[in-house]
């Protein structure tokens, strides 16, 4: 399973103890752009920072190979999506990882793309 930047950021809150679970029970993988998106933001907290970095160096980071960035052209040259969500699309289409995500719809027309949302009713919402 690949997890996106917004699934990673709701799994350090502590409400979301489902998703920390989910992450631990399954091969756990991010996109390089993921590291990138998370740690890079500017108003990062360092305590929150030394959560995501320990929490990168527990999962395997994959990372944007010539296919992978191969395949970002093809999504964005097919359909308007920001660098960062062609980036991640196409890691987990090339790895062929599940893109688990809370913005599914978003991704819904790539063609090959497995999908989950955690908070959708259907797959046991985190609470």
């Amino acid at each position: 399973m690949l997890f996106d930047s917004n699934i990673i950021i709701y799994a350090q809150k502590p409400e979301h103890g489902e998703l920390r679970q989910l992450i631990a029970r399954n091969r756990a993988a991010v996109s390089a752009i993921t590291c990138l998106e998370v740690l890079g933001y500017h108003r990062l907290a360092e305590e929150d920072r030394k959560d995501f970095e320990a929490l990168f160096a527990a999962t395997k980071v994959l990372p944007i190979s010539d296919d992978v960035l191969r395949q970002a052209i093809k999504l964005r040259q097919a359909k308007k999506m920001s660098l960062g969500d062609a980036l991640i699309a196409a890691t987990a289409v090339v790895y062929d990882e599940t893109l688990v995500t809370r913005n599914a719809q978003d991704f819904a027309w790539v063609t090959g793309l497995k999908l989950l949302n955690p908070f959708e009713k259907t797959n046991g919402p985190p609470n």
